[in-house]
């Protein structure tokens, strides 16, 4: 057995939301999306291809991880296998140094890592876009991961092979910006309803989950002329009315999904307030209760300590624009 191939990867937060799918099992959206990666919470995985290994093993940490969990790593290495020929079982390691499951992109920096990791550990030589329509298979949102900065993931055309083949990612660039997240992390715990099962109820059954498609759309055309025009203002208009159109989305459902807790009404009314103050702040929220405030990397400081007073049980992170997939444990080797 050789040592493995390790990657990290970095979360990413949409600031065009992805909210739906078209295909459960291709990962398919129903719209486009963009993100910022973020500099904190990376996760790190490590693949061992083992020519003796009778079933592949995942672990967490130093613990077995558990069967749901391993059940989606094994099938997403599945994939892997069958492109590369290759139907080896294989050691997985992975440790995330962030909260898991609670709305602050786990899964998309766990996916993108794997996607990583695995492909260069069964030999697989992959370009961006082929490895974010690889890790978007294991994650829609990790499709993003593999990229830095800001990035956007395009929904694609069609169905099927047609539709795989147009979804992926690819970097947007905002050399007139200079963002800041600060993160309102009120709640670490795994959320009790996952994203996935959210998603669904929420396409199934909201009468307002069309009406914010639509919008979105227009949303991202609005970001991307924002992003190249270097408008913090506009950036963050458009971001965080989009995600509370998709919370609106998610509470219109039958039966509602909320992820509002009153610690992230007392953060999202600071940042009201901090706008009137003079402060460009502006939120952005995803499936779970943890509040993400887009700002001027200058005013971050700022923004942190007006949430930490806000909420005092809230833990505040400032977090930089981060680095895309790299092979290694924090290597600088960006993919």
């Amino acid at each position: 057995m050789s040592a493995g191939v390790t990657a990290t990867a970095h979360p990413n937060i949409a600031l065009i939301k992805y909210w739906g799918k078209r295909d459960e099992r291709l990962r398919l959206p129903v719209t486009s999306s963009l993100s910022l990666t973020l500099d904190v919470f990376p996760t790190v995985t490590t693949v061992a291809v083992d020519d003796d290994l009778a079933a592949d093993t995942v672990t967490v940490g130093e613990a077995s991880a558990s069967d749901t969990f391993a059940a989606k790593v094994i099938e997403f290495l599945g994939l892997v296998r069958d492109l590369a020929g290759d139907r080896r079982a294989a050691r997985v390691r992975t440790v995330n140094h962030g909260p898991t499951g609670a709305g602050l992109a786990s899964s998309a920096s766990g996916f993108a890592a794997l996607a990583v990791a695995a492909a260069r550990a069964y030999g697989l030589e992959l370009d961006g876009r082929a490895l974010s329509r690889l890790a978007r298979q294991g994650s829609g949102s990790a499709s993003r991961s593999i990229y830095g900065g800001f990035a956007q993931w395009h929904c694609g055309e069609g169905d099927g092979a047609a539709g795989d083949l147009s979804s992926y990612a690819e970097p947007v660039e905002a050399p007139l910006l200079d963002p800041a997240l600060v993160v309102g992390l009120v709640d670490a715990r795994e959320k009790k309803i996952p994203s996935r099962t959210a998603m669904r109820r929420t396409v199934d059954t909201s009468p307002l989950f069309w009406p914010w498609a639509r919008s979105s759309e227009r949303d991202l055309r609005d970001m991307r002329a924002a992003i190249a025009a270097g408008d913090l203002a506009a950036v963050g208009e458009i971001a965080e009315r989009n995600a509370l159109g998709m919370h609106a989305t998610m509470l219109a459902a039958r039966p509602a999904v909320r992820y509002f807790s009153p610690g992230s009404m007392r953060l999202l009314d600071r940042v009201v307030e901090l706008r009137a103050e003079g402060v460009l702040a502006y939120a952005t929220m995803d499936a779970g209760p943890n509040v993400k405030v887009l700002c001027d990397r200058r005013d971050s400081a700022t923004v942190a300590a007006a949430l930490a007073e806000a909420d005092p049980t809230s833990r505040v992170v400032v977090a930089n624009p981060g680095p895309g997939a790299t092979l290694g444990a924090g290597a600088d080797d960006h993919l």
